[in-house]
């Protein structure tokens, strides 16, 4: 899957289990009471609240579940998360980049440190894996949304580095500093996102046999299962 190493992004879509929706909801739940709680809890007005109840919506959250998180950021004395970025890696001299929402970080990297030695891996300093990687904002749209003239025309006016065409969406790369105030206006003349997010890109991709990907697979599902963890970037070529 060369140009997309958002875990959350190439795991199988299949029929999640009652546990995995309630893991994914808590995580959701979480960026959104952090959001709420560092900006203003109308939405429209917090560009990172708006891109956080997209995400729970495109996940089939519950809008009480939605309500819930915001509300939760008003309550005193609640827990003080932090974001946080753990770069390793993984097996096959894969590199990986682990953003975590947490409000323990020697629980987290303790528990990340764990899962990689456990499958042949390694924590690494600040710095070891992100220069393989590009910091930067995505969106994408589905093709029946806008032409791909009209989109290539909104991309280059709105500041965007770069306009794509895949098989069923296109997509647009922005700077990570200018995601927010590109997507305000990409939302003016559309009105549903296929995704957005902020990311790491891979520069270039180890490409992974079949073997090899169910192996890295199952290093990412047992990253993912940590409760702080919230999002993985890796630059493994899964081959399916």
């Amino acid at each position: 899957m060369a140009g997309h190493s958002h875990w959350a992004g190439i795991k199988h879509k299949k029929g999640r289990a009652d546990k995995e929706r309630s893991k994914i909801f808590s995580k959701l739940s979480r960026e959104i009471t952090v959001a709420a709680k560092l900006g203003d809890k109308d939405p429209d007005m917090n560009p990172r609240l708006r891109t956080a109840i997209q995400a729970a919506k495109q996940a089939n959250m519950p809008k009480d579940n939605i309500s819930r998180a915001i509300s939760k950021s008003e309550v005193s004395g609640d827990k003080n998360y932090e974001n946080l970025r753990y770069e390793g890696f993984g097996p096959f001299n894969t590199a990986l980049i682990i953003e975590t929402l947490t409000d323990n970080k020697n629980r987290s990297a303790s528990s990340i440190r764990t899962v990689l030695q456990k499958n042949g891996g390694r924590l690494g300093e600040t710095g070891s894996a992100s220069y393989l990687f590009q910091n930067c904002g995505i969106i994408q749209i589905e093709k029946n949304m806008i032409s791909e003239d009209d989109i290539f025309e909104l991309a280059t006016s709105s500041g965007a580095i770069e306009c794509s065409e895949f098989k069923n969406f296109h997509e647009i790369i922005t700077k990570k500093e200018d995601f927010y105030k590109i997507k305000t206006i990409l939302e003016k003349n559309i009105r549903h996102f296929f995704y957005s997010g902020i990311e790491w890109r891979a520069s270039d991709y180890v490409n992974l046999e079949k073997e090899q990907t169910q192996k890295m697979i199952q290093v990412m599902n047992s990253l993912e299962e940590l409760d702080d963890v919230q999002n993985i970037f890796t630059n493994a070529n899964l081959e399916y």
